[in-house]
């Protein structure tokens, strides 16, 4: 059967279908609504689960909206994309009678109403005289933002990409998380007077003294950079991609017939990893291999992703490391050459340390290769802001303060390899964290002064 760039397109719609309004009432009036809930423990961000779902059981879409963005200001993203099953719906009280309240769909319910009314949810604060500039435009950098525009800061937000919302609005699958799900979160900051200067780098379109100098606060929000080299040959033919570049495009630019009826082969086992092989499949390859060097127990992808892609027939070749990519005559990719994995002792974040096993190479027929092995770090702009990083993980405190007093970091760029807390929803409140943080660092100030 053929595939036409119509029936692509179609692929990359919404895959989890929105409750109607009697399936938002009806599960609402489960709730227990209950005093001290579990699930607000659970929630990152701390939203008041059980206020928000007893105003979709009034009627009253917008308190609802409200309450959930008041606490998350990607809360309409995260409602697609939280592991929900992991935070508050694996906190549900009902867990242990029946089935757990639908949270996160719920939760979706309230901000996709607040979307499609057009509503604007927040006022911006009575001016305090101060600037803070937000260095990267995604979930962590934007929440920060809105806070702090909340609190009567001159925020400025530099992003590097067209638009800005980051990793929402690029780096997730558009059949997970639309962009305009994103962009109306972003609008929602901007209505605060948030001024955002896209296509603008921190570090070669404005250098970080001046960054500095400018504004009386900044916040280091720049995420992680791009997928590292395999350091393998072959890796430079036509055909092979950056999982993160690949996923981009699929939500910038117009979809084309490229994959259709291909074998590929996806490196890595991450959610990025997940979203490469089912982004492929949508595109109408006919066979696709995630290949991992370690086990299905060490992968760092979410359970539901897994499951995600199994369903989409996506195949899991364990224990099995690329070690080299062969080409065809016009320069295209023609196989992928492997060694098989054992694991021996535990490396620095935890996970057993794969071995090859001697003789045990072999070959795999491919049309593409996507890598999906992590990301590196932004190690110019860390240490032309001189701050004290352990290999371009950015060390805090408590208060999200970095070694430079007047600069606060939040989001990937704190994170350490392994650590899998590193969330979207868990992004969002330590942006919210280092607003607050900086906050009590003037307010400390000007008592002092």
């Amino acid at each position: 059967m053929k595939i036409s760039l119509t029936d692509l397109s179609r692929n990359f719609e919404e895959v989890h279908p929105a409750l109607s309004d009697r399936e938002a009432v009806e599960e609402a009036n489960r709730c227990l609504y209950c005093y001290d809930a579990p699930c607000i423990q659970a929630c990152p961000t701390g939203i008041d689960i059980p206020s928000f779902i007893k105003k979709i059981a009034s009627g009253n879409l917008k308190g609802s909206a409200t309450t959930i963005m008041s606490s998350n200001p990607v809360g309409a993203s995260c409602a697609r994309v939280c592991p929900t099953e992991e935070l508050c719906e694996g906190a549900c009280v009902l867990n242990h009678s029946t089935k757990p309240i639908v949270i996160g769909d719920l939760q979706r319910y309230a901000t996709d109403w607040a979307i499609k009314n057009d509503q604007v949810l927040f006022k911006k604060g009575k001016s305090n005289g101060k600037t803070v500039a937000v260095v990267g435009g995604g979930p962590a950098g934007f929440s920060a933002a809105r806070e702090l525009a909340r609190l009567g800061y001159d925020v400025t937000i530099f992003e590097s990409s067209s638009k800005a919302g980051g990793l929402n609005s690029y780096g997730i699958v558009s059949f997970r998380l639309p962009q305009e799900v994103s962009f109306w979160e972003v609008d929602q900051v901007k209505n605060l007077d948030v001024k955002v200067r896209t296509n603008t780098t921190v570090g070669k379109d404005i250098s970080a003294d001046e960054v500095l100098s400018t504004y009386d606060s900044i916040v280091l929000a720049a995420g992680m950079a791009h997928v590292p080299d395999l350091g393998i040959e072959g890796e430079e033919l036509d055909g092979v991609y950056d999982a993160i570049e690949f996923v981009k495009d699929t939500k910038t630019k117009p979809l084309t017939d490229a994959f259709i009826g291909k074998t590929v082969a996806v490196i890595g086992a991450g959610n990025t990893a997940i979203d490469g092989a089912t982004c492929s499949v949508r595109l109408g390859a006919e066979k696709v291999k995630i290949l991992y060097r370690r086990t299905q127990e060490e992968m760092s992808a979410y359970d539901f992703e897994f499951e995600f892609a199994k369903q989409d027939g996506v195949e899991f070749e364990w224990l099995t490391q690329p070690v080299k990519i062969h080409g065809d005559e016009k320069g295209g990719v023609r196989s992928i050459e492997c060694v098989k994995m054992e694991l021996g002792e535990p490396d620095k974040d935890g996970r057993r340390r794969p071995q090859p096993v001697q003789g045990s190479n072999f070959n795999i027929p491919v049309d593409a290769v996507i890598k999906a092995i992590g990301q590196t770090r932004h190690l110019s702009l860390i240490e032309q802001f001189q701050l004290d990083h352990k290999g371009g993980v950015v060390q805090v405190n408590e208060s999200c303060r970095t070694s430079n007093p007047k600069v606060f970091a939040c989001g990937d760029v704190v994170f350490g390899k392994g650590k899998g807390e590193a969330m979207v929803v868990t992004a969002a409140q330590q942006g919210k964290d280092a607003a607050y943080a900086i906050h009590k660092q003037f307010k400390e100030q000007s008592v002092t002064i």
